[in-house]
This record gives C-alpha cells, sequence and structure tokens, in this order.
C-alpha cells in the first residue's frame, strides 16, 4: 500500500516567502547613488569647515582691531591727568604770566636718575608725544620696529590711588605722582602750594608732615604712568613675519627707573598712524600765546581769553615725522589725537588676494598683493584732561 504522505510532491508555483538577491545591475546603480550622497555630504562638510575657519580668521582679526584702539584710546583719554594738580599754563584762574610753559620736548627714554625740575615741568606739560621712527635714546626699547609705522607715548597718573581698591600697592624705589596742598611743603616730596611732586616711595619718616598720611591735608599718592606704543615686525621669533603691537611702560628693574623692554600685545596689526589736533588759536581766531598772563576779552565776567586756547583742534591733524618732528609748541597744545591701525588676519586664505589699498589719514598702504585679508580701524581721541582745562564760556 502506497504512503500518500510520502511520495513528492511537485508544483510550479514558487514557495512563498522565498528571497531573491540583487542584480548586478543593481548593486552598480545603488553604489553610485551611495557615493554620489557621500561626495555631496563630504563637499558640504568642507564648505561648512572653511566657511568656519573663514569666519573664526574673521572674527580674530575684527576683535585684535577693535583690542588695539581700545587700548590705546583708554591710555589717550587718561593723558594729562594729574589728578588735582594743574599746569600753570592752564590755569586760567593765574593772574601773572606761567612760569612752567613746557621750552623743550621731553626724552622719552630719559631714566628718571638724570630728571631736572624742568623736564618734570616739560613732561608734565606735553603728555601726548608721536614719532615716524624709534625716538633719540630709544633704540634699546624700540627694537624691531616695523617700517613706515609710528610710535605713540602717553603719559599721566594713574587712574587709581595706590594701595586702593583694584589698584597696585605701592612699592619702595617706583616712582609716585603727589598734589601738594600745602603752602610750606618742601622738596624733594612737594613743590609749594599746588604744586606737585615726582618721587620714589619711601618710608613714612622721609616725608614732611604735610605728606604725612596722619595730616589732613595729605594727598593721594599715584603711580606714574608712561606708556609707549609701536609695532614690531615678529611676534615670537624673529623673522616669523607676524607683526605685533608692542607696548613699553616707564618702570623700576634692576634698581632703575626708566623705560623698560617693551611687551607684546596684540598679533596682526600690520600699520599704525598717529595724527594729533593742535589747539593753536582762540575762540575769538587769535593765536596762542602762553608767555603772556591771560588776556581776556571780557575781564570783569573773565570770557574769552583772547590768547589761549579753546580746546578744541584747528586745521588739519599733523602727523609728527622725522623729517618734520612735531615742536614743543604743537605739543603742548595737543587735545585731540587720531589713530589709525591696519590689521590682518594671521593665515591667508586659500584663493584670496589683497589687492586693495588702504587710507590710513594721510597715507596709503598697499596694495600687498598675498593672500591676507585687511581692515583699517581708526578712532579720533580727545583729551579731556587738556581741552577741558581749556574751555571757556
Amino acid at each position: 500500500m502506497t504512503d500518500l504522505n510520502s511520495m513528492p510532491r511537485t508544483s510550479n508555483k514558487p514557495v512563498r516567502g522565498a528571497q531573491s538577491g540583487f542584480s548586478l545591475i543593481e548593486l552598480m546603480v545603488s553604489v553610485t547613488i551611495s557615493l554620489l550622497i557621500m561626495a555631496a555630504i563630504l563637499t558640504l562638510y568642507l564648505d561648512i569647515s572653511r566657511n568656519n575657519n573663514e569666519m573664526a580668521k574673521t572674527n580674530a582679526q575684527i576683535e585684535n582691531g577693535r583690542f588695539a584702539i581700545q587700548l590705546m584710546a583708554n591710555d589717550l583719554a587718561h593723558g594729562g591727568f594729574w589728578d588735582g594738580y594743574i599746569p600753570e599754563f592752564d590755569d586760567l584762574t593765574l593772574t601773572t604770566a606761567p612760569a612752567d610753559v613746557p621750552n623743550a620736548v621731553p626724552a622719552p627714554c630719559q631714566a628718571y636718575t638724570s630728571w631736572t625740575a624742568v623736564d618734570k615741568a616739560n613732561l608734565l606739560g606735553i603728555p601726548v608725544q608721536a614719532y615716524d621712527a624709534a625716538p633719540s635714546g630709544c633704540t634699546s626699547v624700540v627694537t624691531n620696529k616695523k617700517a613706515n609705522t609710528d610710535v605713540l607715548l602717553v603719559r599721566h597718573a594713574e587712574n587709581c590711588v595706590a594701595n586702593g581698591d583694584n589698584c597696585e600697592a605701592s612699592a619702595s624705589g617706583k616712582l609716585y605722582f603727589q598734589v601738594s596742598l600745602c603752602a610750606d611743603d618742601s622738596a624733594p616730596y612737594v613743590l609749594g602750594k599746588n604744586g606737585f611732586t615726582l618721587h620714589q616711595r619711601a618710608t613714612p619718616a622721609g616725608l614732611t608732615s604735610c605728606a604725612d598720611p596722619a595730616s589732613p591735608n595729605f594727598s593721594d599718592i599715584r603711580k606714574f604712568i608712561s606708556n609707549m606704543y609701536y609695532i614690531r615686525d615678529y611676534s615670537v621669533t624673529a623673522g616669523d613675519g607676524i607683526p605685533t603691537l608692542m607696548r613699553s611702560q616707564f618702570d623700576l628693574k634692576d634698581g632703575e627707573l626708566k623705560h623698560q623692554t617693551a611687551e607684546p600685545l596684540i598679533e596682526g596689526v600690520e600699520g599704525f598712524r598717529v595724527e594729533l589736533g593742535i589747539d593753536s588759536l582762540s575762540d575769538s581766531g587769535a593765536a596762542v600765546n602762553y608767555t603772556q598772563a591771560v588776556n581776556w576779552a571780557d575781564a570783569n565776567n573773565k570770557t574769552s581769553p583772547t590768547n589761549r586756547g579753546d580746546g578744541a583742534p584747528d586745521g588739519v591733524f599733523v602727523r609728527c615725522t622725522t623729517a618734520a618732528p612735531c615742536t614743543a609748541v604743537q605739543l603742548t597744545n595737543t587735545v585731540a589725537v587720531k589713530l589709525y591701525v591696519l590689521v590682518r588676519s594671521l593665515e591667508t586664505t586659500p584663493g584670496y588676494t589683497d589687492s586693495k589699498a588702504y587710507r590710513l589719514g594721510s597715507i596709503t598702504l598697499g596694495p600687498f598683493n598675498d593672500g591676507y585679508k585687511r581692515h583699517v580701524f581708526s578712532t579720533t581721541v580727545r583729551l579731556t584732561n587738556i581741552s577741558g582745562r581749556r574751555e571757556t564760556p
């Protein structure tokens, strides 16, 4: 007897659930599509990465430019600040001819030990100086200066009181400025009523009674500030080609008070121009003359001094050069400063060529025809401490 269940079955219908693979053509098409998608994603990634890199370089360039301008502008804003002291030639209450009109441009890098009383009066009366080359006597301070850039010097008393909040503690041997509030003080600490002193900090026993902190007439001491800015042609290693904003500060080192070796501040600052606004005319249009007593247009109401400046720059701004250095008269009457800095990116941009020319005041730089992107930053700073003293009704 035949078992029907054990007999082989035949059928032309495919077995339900069976799988079939890709054909070679289908596989090649899918691989091609995958490669195209991957190429598109990779291109997108590279574009985003490149754009992010360029954005980072641009942001760094802008930040460096703004920081450089802000740093020097803030310093200039304090230029000529001497606490409560007012030079005689800027004191409109003085009834006699002033005796402290600056008669020479101060030597920027002269050590304190060689300062005379005249030198001190000159550097207080001329708090801002500018040059197109390393100043005389400063070759050990202004080193490797980038060609065709300027040098800026700013002086003032520290805007915070020594030993006060957020201010450096006073230290023996450092130079401090102190206003006299007494009529009978003697050198070397004060020079008379409403005078001043520049002195190296000593022990309290070495001070006169009026300068004694226990005295009701004691005046604050403020560190003497003198900052010199210039552009060096390298950043870390000579020849690295990264122009850098430098600053030399007047301070105590190895027992000597003088301008110290400059320190790097901001990389990528390639161009630097300084122009001075000179207050050469009174508000009546007459030329200033500080060798005479104040001549008031209205002596009764003390308005419009005809031989004193009015605190506003007159005419075009002036650039101090080796061929035409600024005089003591010009620097004494400087009431505003224009700053220009040309900042470049720290890395080149592939496929980019800088064919632009850049205007920095009275001069033009470029085109450089290289792969660095550049931008000019500028500002005009009013020397409030000087111009404010000259404003009258």
